[in-house]
């Protein structure tokens, strides 16, 4: 199976035929037992679904009866074999499996995983040398790798090969590129307030690292910071993953606040550097002008905005829309709607600080909110709606990939426990619930459409869809309520 490379080198794609690609599926897929990581069931059902696709192939010069005689009983023995002339060449079909495999397999935290996606990427490649799907696996392979440089060049790869940028690689290459500018400007701040350092470059990271540990447990930090950042400076130096660095310095700072003099001010500078690396690669600037003057908005973020607040959530049912609630929302601290959400003053109330919608429509995405939250299943279809439906200056701040999908990405609640699509509301309550900072949390309008719809008239058209499953999450909703009226549930 292919190693893992250091530096830009490693964007070089060696040559891997399909043959021993799909040798090294069926020996993984060996490996792979039944277990309780979920990630690693799906990727043991996709490598089967390559090796069926494979081993029912026709052979050259096979017809397809001696194809389906011979494909039932020897399916693994038959995948695991690297015969010469064998085998059907990389069809549409099977690329589109291998995709999905390597997805899959960067899902698994693990390095078995990573090195698999990258020999998957390569044999795309081999056989198809402009498939952009092949350099977006491989560049996210590289990253999950801690290869930066390696990674930028493949995406960079697949940027030129695509005019619609609907994973957003552009903003992740931005990222990474200035994470590793804040990586070179860490190092010059380090060698500059710790000359002493330099004579800890030499030997290996790993070790130096340990003994300025050894000399802090002593109580000896004049010993141990010098041996820290000597540590730091050989690892920058060398060609470790970058998340190495970064959680070194992290490090670094918690035991210099602690055994030094605990003060967080002197190390400002270097705290800077810290924090722009770190979000950078996780997320990238905004550079797309139709954001807008929109700035993203994580999980902890929004938290952080809702701490000690009360919050409405203001379903658009009809209850609501005969109702004379409208005062009564508007006294709470925040007022999130939903998709179509319709405003009657006197029944809804006038404010909206945070608008969730799905991402399959833009219902409400030009009206003025503080917040607007995405929902969405699929990554590359959710930033798609994003860059392309977004209205400038119609929001201050943006959910990001954190906040995407949150009872399943956050709760970790499958569609075996929750086989249905939650709704937006279903999802934003549950997000909610779970934050648990919120010290009055009331529903306003949930008979989950019982009483029928109350939408913007656009969208009155709209059938209520039958993908979600309302009983069960009105269940969901009514074991944990305190207290219910004929148009309140509330949950605090």
């Amino acid at each position: 199976m292919e190693t893992t490379q250091t530096g830009a080198s490693a964007a070089q794609v060696p040559p891997t035929t399909l043959a021993e690609c799909l040798s090294a599926c069926a020996a993984h897929s060996g490996k792979l037992v039944a277990g309780l990581d979920r990630r690693r069931v799906e990727l043991a059902e996709r490598l089967r679904a390559v090796l069926a696709l494979y081993a029912t192939a026709p052979a050259p010069g096979a017809t397809p009866a001696a194809v389906s005689a011979g494909a039932t009983g020897g399916l693994f023995r038959r995948a695991a074999r690297t015969p010469a002339a064998r085998g059907p060449a990389l069809s549409g079909e099977l690329l589109d499996a291998l995709i999905e495999v390597g997805g899959k397999a960067l899902d698994c935290p693990y390095e078995d995983e990573r090195r698999l996606a990258l020999l998957i990427s390569a044999t795309i490649l081999t056989e198809r040398k402009g498939s952009r799907a092949g350099w977006r696996l491989r560049a996210r392979a590289l990253e999950a790798a801690g290869e930066e440089a390696a990674s930028v060049a493949a995406y960079q790869n697949y940027l030129d090969r695509t005019s619609e940028d609907g994973y957003g690689v552009a903003s992740k290459v931005a990222g990474l590129r200035i994470a590793e500018q804040r990586r070179a400007e860490t190092v010059e701040l380090l060698e500059r307030e710790c000359p002493g350092a330099a004579a800890y470059t030499a030997g290996p990271a790993t070790d130096t690292w340990a003994e300025g540990l050894a000399r802090c447990d002593a109580g000896d930090w004049p010993g141990a910071e010098p041996r820290l950042v000597g540590a730091l400076l050989a690892m920058a130096r060398g060609d470790g993953p970058a998340d190495d660095f970064q959680q070194g310095v992290g490090d670094y700072l918690d035991l210099r606040i602690r055994h030094h003099d605990g003060a967080a001010a002197d190390l400002r500078e270097l705290i800077g550097l810290y924090a722009d690396q770190r979000r950078n690669r996780i997320r990238g600037p905004i550079e797309d002008p139709t954001f807008g003057d929109t700035t993203w908005l994580s999980l902890g973020e929004f938290r952080s905005r809702i701490t000690g607040k009360s919050v409405c959530l203001v379903a658009n049912s009809q209850s609501v829309g005969r109702s004379s609630l409208g005062p009564e929302i508007d006294s709470y601290d925040v007022v999130v709607r939903f998709n179509s959400y319709r405003i009657d003053a006197p029944a809804t109330g006038t404010r909206t600080d945070v608008h969730a919608s799905i991402h399959k429509h833009a219902f409400n995405w030009d009206q003025k909110v503080t917040t607007r939250l995405v929902f969405g299943g699929v990554p590359g279809d959710w930033m798609y709606s994003l860059r392309n439906r977004l209205v400038p200056g119609a929001q201050r701040y943006l959910g990001d990939d954190s906040l995407r999908w949150p009872l399943r990405n956050i709760g970790r609640v499958g569609a075996d426990a929750w086989p249905s699509i939650p709704t937006t509301g279903f999802n934003m309550l549950w997000l909610i619930d779970f934050l648990d900072v919120s010290p009055r949390f009331d529903l306003f309008g949930f008979d989950f459409y019982e009483s029928g719809a109350y939408r913007v008239e656009e969208a009155m058209r709209q059938p209520i869809t039958s993908v979600h499953e309302y009983r069960g999450e009105k269940s969901w909703v009514m074991e944990r309520a305190t207290s219910v009226t004929e148009t309140r549930i509330s949950l605090r």
